[in-house]
């Protein structure tokens, strides 16, 4: 069966199976790698990605179910030619990476948080960042890159729905 998604700015089709993932449709059939399939699971993060104004384990959400709302991955974050987005900076600035592996899914859970709150504390990023797990860092400098990607950008428009 073939399914319309909204990847990255992007209206694209794909031809697969309704309840294959959609971290398997981004990679697969989209190239799109960013999204890492480690657990499978969805109890680590790396396949994260944001759909419409919340994050997902793509390797739980079947591709039929992410027709409606626009997806974005980590690879659309920042113009192929473009700079960086503040989260990525902050990353590589802070040393937030080491084998990469959940780089990605970090990213976008720290995207979408930073959507939301202002000037938030090293608690709230911590807590933020539950459904993603890192093996090699220790977290200390992934909570520094999200303190210091959050200073760099504008204030967020809170969501209605969040009290």
């Amino acid at each position: 069966m073939s399914y319309q998604l909204t990847v990255n700015g992007r209206v694209t089709e794909v031809d697969v199976p309704g309840a294959t993932s959609l971290a398997h449709a981004l990679r697969e059939h989209l190239h799109l790698r960013g999204a890492k399939i480690a657990c499978g699971s969805g109890r680590c993060g790396s396949c994260t990605v944001r759909l419409g104004d919340r994050t997902v384990a793509s390797c739980l959400l079947p591709v039929a179910l992410a027709e409606d709302e626009p997806i974005t991955t980590v690879e659309g974050l920042s113009a192929p030619d473009g700079p960086l987005h503040p989260v990525q900076e902050a990353m590589v600035a802070c040393h937030g990476v080491q084998c990469g592996a959940c780089t990605p899914g970090m990213v976008m859970t720290l995207h979408t948080f930073l959507d939301t709150v202002s000037q938030p504390d090293a608690g709230q990023v911590r807590e933020a960042l539950t459904g993603n797990l890192c093996r090699c860092t220790g977290y200390h400098t992934i909570v520094d890159a999200a303190l210091t990607a959050a200073a760099a950008l504008p204030t967020p428009n809170p969501r209605e729905d969040r009290p």
